[in-house]
């Protein structure tokens, strides 16, 4: 009397559980990202681990706070003021193709984000682009 053995290796594969995985997944990763709002962003500049370089020739703009003086502003290595700062960016860039108008902003921690934004606003009345300038970030 021979003992047969009633179990038979299947070789088929079922995709079932993988689907449903999935599927619990993109169900997951949906919900968590609606959660994330653009007003939690922790902003910590000027320093950034992503550092872009323009490839093209750009304008430098320094910001700095003098303390008691007030703001001090600076073209390349020009000093103006706010005032004379948008006329003195349109005669510097004048001859550069607009798509080479490209405005690199350096500005130092203590400057509050109003200054940063008259300059952001003279670059979008004059259709500048405009890089923030950041230095890497400690790890």
């Amino acid at each position: 009397m021979a003992i047969r053995s009633s179990n038979k290796i299947d070789p088929s594969f079922s995709m079932s559980s993988m689907t449903d995985l999935i599927f619990l997944l993109l169900i997951f990763f949906m919900i968590t990202s609606t959660l994330i709002s653009p007003n939690a962003l922790n902003l910590k500049l000027p320093q950034s681990n992503n550092q872009v370089s323009a490839t093209r020739p750009v304008t430098k703009v320094y910001i700095q706070d003098k303390q008691s003086q007030g703001y001090y502003y600076q073209i390349d290595k020009t000093p103006t003021t706010i005032n004379d700062l948008e006329r003195q960016l349109q005669l510097k860039l004048r001859d550069i193709d607009p798509k080479d108008q490209i405005i690199s902003l350096h500005v130092d921690k203590s400057v509050t984000m109003e200054e940063v934004t008259k300059v952001m606003n003279i670059a979008i009345r004059n259709k500048y682009k405009v890089i923030l300038a950041t230095t890497p970030e400690r790890r």
